[in-house]
């Protein structure tokens, strides 16, 4: 199965569940995803970061039956090892490995944006580790995706609205297909 059978398979089986336990969000797994994709295609980003904001949380998916509840165990890294084997590259990966250290950071430096944080998602600062010490900001902040991952923690607090209309998964699906035949493409050279 590639890689793109493989996410479409796994938002189709984990997809309509929601994030949490008595701190639920408001929209399930695939409406966070599409809404948080659809934001940074508003926002004009490059491609490979819109696909980031589709797959940030799909770690969370990846394991477990149709029921199973989602748990916060480092799903930030869970998904990487499929994405990379299916030929994203750090564009892609970096970002999705960073939003739970971008948000630790952004909680640690920015006053206004812990407050703004939903119930669950504080849930799982604590979790995660907390605000971020100084010592872990500056290199956060010396990773070249660093500036994307903020980004995308950004689209990725606001992909909470219900009701929300987006583009289907489908639409997303081509867009890591294009993404994946244009780094797969070889150089052509001109003599």
């Amino acid at each position: 199965m590639d890689l793109i059978a493989k996410i479409e398979a796994v938002f189709h089986r984990r997809g309509h569940l929601q994030y949490g336990d008595e701190r639920r969000e408001p929209v399930t797994a695939l409406e966070h995803a599409l809404q948080c994709a659809q934001l940074a295609e508003w926002a004009h980003a490059e491609h490979s970061l819109v696909v980031a904001a589709l797959l940030h949380d799909i770690g969370q998916l990846m394991d477990g039956g149709p029921a199973t509840p989602l748990r916060d165990d480092e799903h930030e890294l869970t998904a990487l090892p499929l994405l990379r084997a299916g030929g994203l590259g750090p564009a892609v990966v970096e970002p999705i490995r960073l939003h739970v250290a971008a948000k630790r950071y952004l909680v640690s430096t920015d006053p206004a944006y812990g407050p703004g944080l939903s119930d669950a998602s504080r849930h799982s600062l604590a979790l995660q580790g907390g605000p971020m010490n100084a010592e872990e900001r500056l290199l956060f902040m010396a990773h070249p995706q660093a500036s994307a991952s903020l980004q995308l923690r950004r689209w990725d607090d606001l992909a909470k609205r219900p009701g929300m209309r987006t583009p289907p998964l489908g639409y997303y699906l081509v867009l890591i297909e294009e993404l994946l035949r244009d780094t797969q493409a070889p150089l052509r050279v001109r003599v």
